[in-house]
């Protein structure tokens, strides 16, 4: 379950930065220049540095993700369920 909603988050993160960092990649490819227009007024920033801050979303992103596939792999692996007590079992007692 935890597994589930980490990769979840890093789903979430990753779909938010590509959804703010896309305009910068359509800006550059189509007109070569950048700009910030999310103050209300254009200003000219750098695509490198932005295409730089997308990547390292990226990264964390992905990251993120194989955190969560891990924790459900440990989790399907994992024996604290074959560790139970018999004192600690609930339901009908075998035996």
């Amino acid at each position: 379950m935890a597994g589930s909603a980490i990769i979840f988050a890093g789903f979430v993160i990753g779909g938010v930065t590509v959804s703010q960092y896309s305009q910068y990649l359509i800006q550059a490819t189509q007109f070569g220049d950048c700009y910030d227009y999310s103050t209300g007024s254009t200003i000219p920033v750098k695509c490198d540095t932005k295409f730089e801050e997308e990547y390292l979303y990226l990264g964390l992103s992905l990251g993120i993700i194989a955190i969560g596939a891990f924790v459900i792999i440990k989790g399907i692996r994992g024996r604290w369920d074959q560790d139970v007590k018999s004192d600690e079992m609930v339901g009908p007692k075998h035996g």
